[in-house]
């Protein structure tokens, strides 16, 4: 029997060797987002605050990338949970939100566990793309950068590493 689109769920997970702290604000400032997410993020980590990722912030406002999204809740150094939308090129869902949240595990002292989960899926063509797009993107761009950003250095934006990811 084939999954029903409301039971979709995209799930990654990363273990980098850096303390959680780091791995938090990593995830939680404009600055920490920047080194590993986006060339330009906007942060403000509160309820209703701004989670927006600009994947290219030279492009007009509304075609630069995750803009819109606001952080949902979290708990400090554990959780952090966010509106998330599609990219411009599926314009009749972007309007929509899915919510992604990341759990932070101290596995040691110098080791963490990130997983990222992200659900809330509709049905329709747009929403099956959308969920492609974003089932490689965690896990084949987003989750293995910020894990070379720890073991490299924050990412060249004018350089992007190819991590040998299709």
């Amino acid at each position: 029997m084939p999954m029903q689109r409301r039971d979709r769920v995209i799930d990654g997970e990363v273990v980098i060797d850096t303390p959680a702290a780091r791995v938090w604000d990593a995830w939680t400032t404009s600055e920490g987002a920047e080194t590993f997410f986006a060339p330009r993020c906007i942060i403000d980590l509160r309820p209703g605050g701004k989670y927006e990722m600009l994947f290219d912030p030279d492009e007009v406002p509304g075609k630069q990338g995750g803009e819109g999204n606001v952080v949902m809740a979290f708990q400090s150094g554990r959780m952090l949970s966010i509106s998330w939308n599609a990219p411009p090129a599926y314009p009749e869902i972007r309007e929509q939100r899915t919510h992604v949240t990341v759990f932070l595990e101290a596995l040691s002292p110098a080791q963490t566990k990130v997983v990222l989960r992200h659900d809330g899926w509709g049905e329709g063509a747009e929403w099956d793309a959308a969920y492609a797009y974003f089932e490689r993107a965690w896990k084949r761009i987003v989750l293995p950068r910020l894990k070379y950003r720890f073991e490299n250095g924050p990412i060249d934006w004018d350089h992007p590493p190819d991590l040998g990811q299709p």
